[in-house]
């Protein structure tokens, strides 16, 4: 069990506290309840480009870095289609330092045409080195452009395009950091080697004064049932032929979502799965393959995606795949191989849970979810899922109707 304490300051923001005097760190975690999905579809990349930004210096602090570093403190930061998440950990004596920096960073940044320049360049050749320019790089652009028609995970956290970010304004920038960058919006999570007494001090001193903004209120449009299957063709300058192919999922909090996180290991999880143990190991098709998902706070995607082996047809590499979804649909899983999924999902839980980094991170996750509390009852979810759930869930899913597939072929 992962305890914590829970408080919420006069201005709206969430303030969960962890202590571990096991260790000598401190960790300040603050989750922004923002994420692509929550951009104009002419102004997409925005929630990424702010991870960037928010690291360009704030209103009274022209580095974050730096007096960081001297504290002996390390930070990072990632967003995704859900959230944006900003992480760092130091000595826990020089607690402080942490509320100072964040605090500032929430109070506002330091905008300037010049920082706004330099971020949108970095954002810019990022999109173009990782999406554009590299092998199989816009194979997300296509596959979520192809399985969501209505809600915004049509897009990947970058950007849809380019030019969204080479034409961002000062004042887009801005109207969008004081509509979702507020402390109505935020989560802050405090762990480690703390006091409480200590903490409901520092987040009163450095973050009680910032105006509390309004909430923000989620309007994102619901992407409806699929009823028939998608098929793209593209040929490209890569060195294999790829497959890749989804099917809509459950969202987070749905029971579903727990079945088909066990339905992707049991299927792609490992080199004992069963697509790698028949398809790459058995039939030698794929020199690779997986099974995964995004994990989405609203209704994801179960993907298959793998390189061919030079020579294979895709249309064999396709049959094969679809043969050992149809198994999934039409008998029941061994108990023995179910139980073998909850075993590595139970570790996974465990390891994570392991680091005070780690354990800040997931309350911040589940707080925006709904309720910190999750974080210690999801494990008996997955603990209680049978074979039949498991077989009801797959007939679901693997629906070729509910199917987008992608072949992304080599032009040699």
């Amino acid at each position: 069990m992962i305890q914590f304490e829970r408080y919420t300051l006069s201005n709206g923001l969430r303030l969960l506290i962890h202590k571990d005097a096991a260790t000598p760190m401190a960790v300040v975690n603050v989750l922004y309840d923002v994420g692509a999905r929550d951009e104009d579809e002419k102004q997409t990349g925005f929630a990424h480009l702010f991870e960037h930004l928010m690291f360009g210096g704030s209103i009274n602090i022209p580095d974050y870095d730096e007096p960081l570093q001297l504290a002996g403190g390390e930070n990072n930061a990632y967003t995704t289609n859900d959230l944006t998440n900003y992480y760092c950990q130091l000595p826990a004596e020089n607690l402080e330092t942490a509320f100072w920096l964040e605090s500032d960073r929430m109070l506002s940044l330091a905008f300037s045409e010049k920082s706004l320049d330099v971020q949108r360049k970095v954002v810019s050749e990022e999109f173009k080195e990782h999406y554009l320019n590299k092998p199989y790089g816009d194979v997300w652009h296509k596959m979520r452009e192809m399985a969501y028609k209505q809600h915004p995970y049509k897009w990947m956290t970058i950007g849809k395009e380019l030019k969204h970010i080479e034409d961002a304004q000062l004042q887009d920038v801005k109207n969008f950091f004081f509509k979702h960058y507020t402390p109505a919006n935020a989560i802050l999570v405090v762990a480690g080697n703390v006091e409480t007494e200590n903490v409901l001090k520092l987040a009163e001193k450095w973050f009680a004064p910032i105006p509390s903004g309004e909430k923000y209120e989620r309007k994102v449009p619901q992407e409806p049932a699929q009823t028939e299957a998608r098929r793209l063709e593209i040929k490209a300058d890569v060195p294999l032929d790829a497959f890749v192919k989804t099917w809509h999922m459950a969202s987070r909090l749905e029971r579903g979502y727990y079945i088909t996180d066990l339905i992707t290991d049991i299927l792609g999880g490992s080199a004992s799965s069963r697509l790698y143990e028949q398809l790459v190991k058995g039939k030698k098709l794929f020199s690779s393959i997986e099974c995964y998902h995004f994990g989405s706070v609203d209704n994801g995607l179960l993907t298959i995606e793998g390189k061919l082996v030079k020579g294979v047809k895709i249309e064999d590499a396709e049959a094969a795949v679809n043969e050992e979804v149809q198994k999934m649909t039409e008998q029941l899983v061994d108990e023995k191989e179910l139980q073998k999924v909850i075993n590595k999902t139970e570790s996974t839980i465990l390891f994570e849970d392991m680091s005070v980094m780690s354990r800040a991170n997931s309350l911040a996750y589940y707080e925006l979810l709904g309720d910190a509390e999750l974080m210690n009852t999801e494990l008996s979810k997955y603990q209680s899922i049978t074979a039949e759930e498991v077989l009801a869930e797959s007939k679901k899913i693997f629906d070729e109707r509910n199917s987008n597939t992608l072949y992304y072929l080599s032009k040699n």
